[in-house]
């Protein structure tokens, strides 16, 4: 098949990581695969090069837009001619949604990568239902994000399939060694390490993380590691680690390509989101073995096993979270028994070959249609 994929941004994200890992495991199918994004600076369009998935910008950075990227976007599938357009993230089902089979593409289909705040509001809800009437399938990274879509979104529950993500646990293998990494940051060998990937968003709530860290010992230390979306994150979370007294102890790091070797590098990954689609973070966590503590929110359940292979906490909940930090870091056992358990999970229920397949099938059923 001739695949294209539609995505809003191709920015350093969850989405945009699991199109690139799907986008590479149709390649190997032997599909054509190319992507079009619509905002941002496509920071990921050289890894996508990498993988001979060619990308390129139609842009739509406001409603402004909309005629001119509608028009761009017809203008090339009729170029490509492909048999299967796949969108990705909002904006881009929407326009997928009205423009794709006005462009003869025989197949449409919609990811849906989070439970969406967007479609809390009644009239977007509305419209996203009607809009959705136009593709031929849903698919929805997690159990908890197509309840979500089907009771907010108003997509019938029978049209979304639900597909993991899926990772290649070979390819997440640190480069560096623990203590390597120690030494690039000037933390202490010893220091109980944690570590928090994911944008600078309300979203994750790292104001609770930051909180539940001045409640832990002073060898305990943070690695904030992610990009700044809305311009005054990093700052806001800066000024909150010197007020609660951890700014000696909290490594803003930024956006970073080497997030295996710095999980590689640390003891338990953290993550307290206020609610998660799915959470490709904890899949690269669990990749190297690394026990999870995170709010018990959203799908985050169905991808850690309190108990198993890490600690849920309630959200919101700074005492509870430094409580299950506590505990993992005073029981070296435990915590490794739990990153292995994490890792046996992942490899069963959240493998690369999986996803592609069950992706391809859903294309395929379609086509049947």
């Amino acid at each position: 098949m001739k695949i294209v994929h539609l995505i809003t941004t191709l920015g350093v994200g969850g989405a945009e990581k699991h199109l690139l890992w799907l986008g590479e495991g149709q390649r190997a199918a032997g599909h054509e695969v190319s992507v079009i994004y619509l905002k941002g600076d496509g920071e990921l369009s050289d890894a996508f090069a990498a993988s001979g998935i060619s990308t390129e910008k139609i842009p739509f950075e406001g409603f402004r837009d909309l005629w001119r990227a509608l028009g761009g976007i017809d203008r090339r599938l009729k170029e490509l001619q492909p048999d299967v357009l796949h969108s990705h993230l909002l904006k881009a089902d929407a326009l997928s949604a009205m423009v794709g089979h006005r462009a003869g593409v025989p197949v449409v289909v919609s990811s849906k990568h989070n439970d969406e705040r967007a479609l809390l509001r009644s009239g977007v809800g509305f419209v996203h239902g009607l809009l959705t009437r136009r593709v031929d399938r849903v698919i929805a990274l997690s159990d908890h994000v197509a309840r979500f879509v089907a009771q907010h979104g108003h997509v019938p529950r029978e049209a979304i399939t639900r597909i993991y993500y899926g990772v290649d646990a070979e390819s997440l293998r640190a480069s560096r060694t623990r203590e390597e990494v120690r030494e690039e940051l000037g933390i202490d060998a010893a220091a109980k390490v944690l570590v928090c990937v994911g944008r600078l968003a309300d979203q994750k709530d790292h104001p609770t993380l930051l909180r539940a860290l001045s409640l832990l010992p002073s060898d305990v230390v943070l690695l904030v590691v992610g990009g700044d979306p809305f311009g005054d994150g990093r700052n806001r979370l800066e000024a909150l680690a010197a007020s609660s007294g951890v700014a000696e102890r909290t490594y803003f790091l930024g956006i970073r390509h080497d997030v295996p070797d710095l999980l590689e590098a640390s003891d338990l990954f953290v993550l307290p989101s206020l609610w998660e689609g799915l959470g490709l973070v904890f899949l690269e966590a669990m990749a190297v073995r690394l026990p999870i503590v995170a709010s018990n929110v959203s799908a985050i359940p169905e991808v850690v096993e309190d108990g198993v292979s890490g600690w849920l906490v309630p959200p919101a909940d700074p005492e509870a979270l430094a409580a299950a930090i506590l505990e993992a870091c005073g029981n070296d056992a435990d915590r490794l028994a739990r990153g292995v358990a994490g890792y046996m999970r992942l490899l069963e229920r959240f493998a690369l070959p999986r996803m592609v397949d069950q992706t391809l099938k859903v294309y395929d059923e379609a086509r049947k249609r």
